[in-house]
Formats: C-alpha cells, structure tokens, sequence
C-alpha cells in the first residue's frame, strides 16, 4: 500500500515525512518539491516516475502527499488522504500549516494508529477519540477501561458507534432538507425541475438502539428500482434517469445511504432499518426530477416603453397549503444597466432598487399559503451614449419552507427498539429552499409583441 506520508506547506517546506516502509527514502520529498510544488503546470493529482507514484490533496495551504510503490489502489490512497484530512479537523478544528506546526507530535501518533505498515487501519474519529487524546494523562484504571471498549470497537460490526453511550433524555431529529432547483419560460414551460435532498438525523439515544422509518409506498429508486449505494458513494442511478413515474409517485435518482444502513430492507420494503452513530450524521442523500411540486408559481410582464421607461408587473402565487407559510423570500428582479431611479409598490412585502445588482430586491418575511402578492415597478433609464443590448436575464427567488418536500417524500413513521425498552421522543421536520430557482418574463414591446426571451444563461 503507501511507504510513506509527506505533508508540505506552500512555499515547499516539509512539515511531516512518516516512512512505513524500507523503501521510503528521504530525497522522494525533494523529488515532489520540484516535480509538483515548484512545476505550475502539472495539474493531475497522481504523479508516477519509474516504480514510484506520488498521490497527492490539497487543503488549506498544505500538501497531502501518500508515496506508494508498484500498482496500488489509487481510489484507496485517496479515499485514505481524505480521511486524514478530516481526522485532523475533527482534532485540531482545521488542518493546516498552523494546526500542522502546533500538534504534530499528535499527527505523527494519528499517523502510526491509522497505519500498519502503509496499510489503513481504523480511521473513525469517535474510536480513535477514545483513546488519542489532548488531555491529561489518564489513570491506569481508565486506560484499561478505554483499551476494553477498543477492543469490543475493533472486533465488533459497528464501527461507527461506542458502547456505553447514555442520556437522561432519548432523542431523535430527522430532518428532510430539499433544495429546489426550476427554469421556466416566458410562456409557463418548465425547462427544467429537480430537487437535490438530504436526510440529516440527530440521535441522542442511549445503548445500541436499532431505528426504523419508512418512506412512501409509492417509492421508485432509479430505472430499475435498486440503484442505491452505501457510504456516501453515488449508485448506478449516477448519470441514470429514473423511470417515468406514475402521478402521486415519488421517483429518486443517484440515492446514497450512510453506511449503518441495513441495505437488504431498504431494497425490499422501503424501509430505513439502521444502528445509528452517536450525534449529527447524514443519513442519505438523493435527487428527483418527476412530478416536482412546485413551491411557487410566478406571472412577469416587462413592458419596455422606448429607451426610457421599462415597467414591471410581477405576480407571485402560493402553491402549498393555506396552513403552511414560507420565510425569507427575497425576488431579485433585473433592470436595465443604465437604470436611473425606480419606482415600485407592492401589495406584501418591501421593495427596494439596489444599484450593486442591478435589481430591485423584492423581501417578503412571510408568504402565507395560496396567497398571491403583486408587484408593480417603473424603471427611468437614463440616455447612453454607446447603447449596449439587454440580456434580460431572468428573474430569480430565494425562500425557506418549512412542512412541504418538492419531491413528495414523507416518512411514515419512526420507531426506536433498545434492550432497555425505553421511551424515546421523535421529531421530524421538512425543509424546502430555493436551489436555483429562475423565471424568464413576457416581454412587451411599444407594439405589444410578446416574444419568449431564449437567451442562455
């Protein structure tokens, strides 16, 4: 596997070499100072001269750089550099030249306890916290308590969660955060729709407890229903459209799983059936592009009068129930360059012209359910003399939804199951935002042409 780790700081310096192995020589790091530091154009992350081959990542101002020999798993070495990387955030709160400087001596004993002879070992933060750690000494009692539960930690199939874990108060959050992304026409058509969402979950539960929740029955994963990966990898649905998807349906692309997924229940019956870790994770991650359900809909006329005088009459529609209420919507409307002064009044909400943006920024605090607010704007432009062509670029929205997925996912139930039969307080929360969310207007002219802008933007 590696013979040895290098880091560098910017400016070529070495930081930290740890060698592994006998071939490992100390002028392999003169040999990346001048072949990669100090060469601009070289840009591939793999370096390979005669039988060595230099891996390297780049974070912060430091180099990450993994020394292999013959043919080894590049996928491997880089998915290793990058959880070195995180270990030492988890540790240090960055992992850079300074955090470098100030703790290597703990970076150099990370590195002999992730590391066998160039191979990975354990590297999941909360087991090697048990027993790395920046405090005091400990005494002999806890340090034989500490190298007992390392060594259930080792054997045992969860790797991602101790034992011994208690609260006086079991909780579970789930929450379902989706990103929604639209294009739509002057004419109403959406060009383009799709969701990118995520399910993060905070547990707080005592013991090893097994947590259970479905989603909807009517649930397509990828073309074939079984494109899903674990460990936050993309699955064969990657580069995939999912099938055509009856109405009322949920359709998902490109599902990724955290690893404590038990994969065999998800692929029979929808449900979710995991052990989970301790504290904030990421639970899954998926994407939709069928039957979207659009938070918003908006109406834009734009009548330019001459070279003076554009007016703007811009109305937004609720979509979501009366019960529900969105916060934080902002509009940004664009305006012509040499935009003099504007004029706007609006039925909800406050409207100002920002010169910086060439936009009036339409603010809503709170855009209740089937509601409908109107906008209506006078933009004076001022004369130029070399007259530069509109682009008219669209208009676009930023929002925060709370109770309502674009994508039609709901989770049915949640259920905990310890030894200790406990009582456990669930809670899950749905949270819809404006990914890029983009409206072209109807354009009026003096003749009352209404043309569909096809710009690319």
């Amino acid at each position: 596997m590696l013979s040895g780790i290098l880091l560098f700081n910017q400016k070529g310096e070495l930081l930290i070499m740890r060698a592994f192995r006998q071939d490992m020589r100390p002028r392999l790091a003169d040999v990346f100072r001048i072949q990669v530091i100090s060469n601009a154009q070289i840009r591939s992350p793999i370096l390979t001269l005669g039988s060595t081959t230099f891996s390297h990542i780049k974070n912060d101002n430091i180099y990450i750089v993994g020394i292999s020999k013959g043919n080894a798993n590049s996928a491997l070495v880089f998915e290793f550099l990058y959880k070195l990387v995180n270990l030492g955030k988890s540790y240090f709160g960055r992992f850079d030249e300074e955090a470098v400087k100030s703790n290597f001596v703990m970076v150099y004993e990370l590195l002999d306890e992730i590391l066998d002879f160039g191979y990975p070992q354990n590297t999941e933060t909360e087991t090697l916290k048990m027993y790395i750690t920046t405090e005091g000494v400990k005494s002999e009692r806890a340090v034989m308590e500490d190298s007992q539960k390392i060594t259930m930690q080792a054997t045992g199939a969860l790797s991602w969660r101790r034992d011994g874990i208690k609260y006086r108060r079991n909780e579970a959050f789930v929450d379902v955060i989706e990103d929604v992304s639209l294009l739509v026409s002057a004419t109403g058509t959406v060009l383009r729709a799709d969701v990118n969402g995520t399910i993060e979950m905070r547990a707080y539960l005592s013991g090893t407890p097994e947590c259970k929740f479905g989603l909807n029955d009517s649930l397509l994963i990828g073309e074939n229903g079984n494109d899903v990966a674990l460990g936050g990898r993309p699955g064969n649905a990657a580069g995939g459209k999912a099938s055509k998807a009856a109405a009322g349906s949920v359709a998902l692309e490109d599902v990724s799983l955290h690893q404590c997924v038990k994969l065999s229940s998800f692929q029979s019956d929808r449900t979710i059936s995991f052990v989970p870790p301790d504290g904030s994770f990421q639970l899954m991650t998926y994407r939709a592009t069928a039957n979207i359900n659009l938070p918003f809909k908006v109406h834009a006329i734009v009548n330019e009068i001459g070279k003076s005088k554009v007016e703007y009459s811009i109305a937004i529609k609720a979509n979501y129930g009366a019960k529900l209420f969105a916060t934080n919507v902002v509009v940004k409307i664009p305006t012509p360059l040499n935009t003099a002064d504007i004029t706007s009044r609006t039925s909800q909400g406050k409207a100002k012209y920002e010169p910086s943006e060439n936009a009036i920024v339409w603010k809503i605090a709170r855009f209740t359910g089937q509601s409908e607010f109107v906008l209506s704007a006078e933009a004076q432009l001022s004369a130029m003399t070399n007259q530069k062509a509109w682009s008219r670029p669209p208009l676009s929205m930023q929002f925060n939804l709370l109770m309502f997925t674009s994508s039609g996912l709901l989770v049915r139930y949640l259920k905990v199951f310890e030894k200790n039969n406990y009582s456990s307080v669930k809670w899950v929360r749905y949270m819809t935002r404006a990914g890029s969310y983009e409206i072209r207007y109807v354009v009026v002219s003096e003749c009352m042409n209404i043309t569909d802008q096809s710009y690319r933007f």
